[in-house]
């Protein structure tokens, strides 16, 4: 009997062995284990079926086989994502809630809200870039000017004439279209609308002479010939349309404005937990196959540590924080 618990007691031993190594093949070692028998909440600010929550969606599963564990898109939509933010920040940090978060939910909301519900600094705990875009500045076709240096000639000729549209006060394009203005000098004239969709349709139409848009959605407008794209709002062109300048390129100094999306956690979330997601975000921006849907979008991967998402919120904060003076939203 002794010989037989002997045995049974070394081939148990070899077993753990042999599972331990497997695990730490892919897993650090201080990361603890994935708890496959409950699901991880991916939790969305955004309504099913906008840009959010597409890519969220197309993220999830290959994250959820990155982790070896299951994870579920849950959709908390409301007050610019802040509602999703709040209910993360206020979860428990044991690694089955995490936050897909929008970057104007945290770097816009904090400076125009009236009451926003959860400091995005402090009470939630970074844990990995996903992707960066950038916008691109379109204009009816048919105006009198083509070129972005022929807009702003135009808008210094007619101030206040020029109206350009947003997704509301306080959005993301309201505050790109703000920035461009005082960074060209000149006097445009803010029209919000409730979502992008009838700002660009206004667009089009000709009741609005420009707007800035996701490159993702506004290049599909460009393409077909609705509307002329003048710039792009990154530091440098865009590969999804290459062809299209930069604003820095045409003059306008010290303007680069995009977006970005990272994985937040609820805070005080362990060190070797923040490790084990981190390592899985990198790795699901490894697949080709989600890389080439990234790139179908028109978004850039983007890929970082903890603190270069912490650091780039805090940088687009302090920056909306000078252009939204004034703006506020209830």
């Amino acid at each position: 009997m002794t010989v037989k618990n002997t045995a049974g007691a070394s081939r148990r031993l070899w077993i753990a062995s042999a599972l331990a190594l497997a695990c730490g093949s892919a897993w650090p070692q201080n990361a603890p284990a994935p708890n496959s028998d409950q699901p991880i909440r991916l939790v969305v600010g955004y309504a099913a079926g906008g840009p959010v929550d597409a890519v969220a969606r197309q993220f999830a599963p290959l994250f959820a086989k990155a982790l070896g564990q299951t994870v579920m898109v849950e959709n908390r939509a409301g007050a610019g994502g802040t509602m999703a933010g709040d209910a993360v920040a206020k979860s428990a940090p044991n690694g089955l809630t995490l936050y897909f978060a929008a970057s104007p939910t945290m770097t816009i909301s904090p400076n125009v809200l009236k009451a926003m519900p959860f400091d995005p600094a402090k009470d939630l705990t970074p844990l990995a870039p996903i992707l960066s875009y950038a916008n691109v500045l379109v204009i009816n076709k048919d105006l009198p000017f083509k070129s972005l240096p022929e807009l702003v000639a135009y808008a210094k000729a007619h101030p206040g004439k020029l109206a350009y549209g947003s997704a509301g006060v306080g959005a993301s394009n309201h505050l790109s279209g703000e920035l461009f203005a005082r960074r060209a000098g000149i006097d445009l004239n803010h029209i919000p609308y409730k979502g992008n969709a009838p700002a660009m349709t206004d667009v089009i139409g000709g009741q609005l002479a420009m707007m800035f848009d996701i490159i993702g959605t506004g290049r599909n407008y460009v393409n077909t010939g609705r509307v002329r794209a003048v710039a792009v709002t990154s530091k440098d062109r865009n590969a999804a349309m290459p062809d299209v300048p930069s604003m820095r390129e045409l003059g306008i100094a010290d303007y680069d404005v995009g977006g970005w999306y990272g994985l937040y956690g609820p805070p005080k979330m362990p060190a070797d937990m923040v490790q084990r997601f981190h390592t899985a975000v990198q790795r699901t921006l490894a697949l080709d196959e989600f890389k080439a849907k990234l790139a179908e979008q028109g978004y850039d991967q983007w890929n970082g540590s903890p603190q270069t998402l912490s650091e780039r919120a805090a940088r687009e904060r302090a920056l909306w924080a000078t252009v939204a003076k004034g703006i506020q939203v209830e």
